[in-house]
């Protein structure tokens, strides 16, 4: 009769040790997707895309100090108008590209502004003025864009420095999520 219970206790015992077997096994497994996920996660939002806090006011009021935008990094051709994320000298900036490499801006003194000879009129309120440090008509050169940001009289783009390498230019800026008390 002894021999019977000992046999059952081995016999509970190997289950109940197959049974925390499975458990580790399918916490191991669920620890490796999390983790798997983790990675994906992070490289999506590395490598493909970029999420940006806008902090002042250099696209207002297409995008407002606060907002967050999502930038598509993959995209390397650009196109005039698109809304682009760029840094120079470790500073991000957001502006919309205004010319392409060969185009020729020109900028004078009542504010009027023209890409070939065309005046540019559209989404901006503010007038444009050259600043100092490049002088119109201005040829962009291979390889770069000119970028503008929407405030005009608040910020600091390709008036101030200079045409943009296109491998500056981070990426295009797919979405605008508000702030909205963020």
């Amino acid at each position: 009769m002894s021999k019977i219970l000992e046999l059952i206790n081995i016999s509970d015992t190997i289950k109940r040790r197959k049974k925390e077997s499975a458990i580790k096994v399918a916490y191991m497994d669920l620890l490796q997707r999390i983790l798997l996920l983790v990675i994906i996660g992070y490289l999506i939002l590395t490598q493909i895309f970029l999420i940006v806090r806008e902090s002042g006011n250099e696209m207002f009021p297409a995008i407002k100090d606060g907002d967050l935008i999502i930038v598509f990094r993959l995209q390397r051709e650009f196109e005039k108008n698109d809304i682009v994320s760029y840094k120079v000298k470790g500073v991000r900036h957001t502006g919309r590209i205004l010319a392409r490499e060969t185009d020729i801006v020109t900028i004078d003194d009542s504010g009027t502004l023209l890409v070939n000879g065309t005046a540019q009129v559209g989404e901006t309120f503010y007038p444009t003025y050259a600043r100092g440090g490049i002088e119109y008509p201005y040829r962009v050169p291979e390889d770069s864009v000119f970028v503008l940001g929407d405030y005009r009289t608040q910020t600091v783009d390709s008036r101030d420095l200079g045409p943009i390498s296109t491998d500056a230019v981070e990426g295009k800026v797919i979405t605008i999520l508000r702030r909205r008390g963020l």
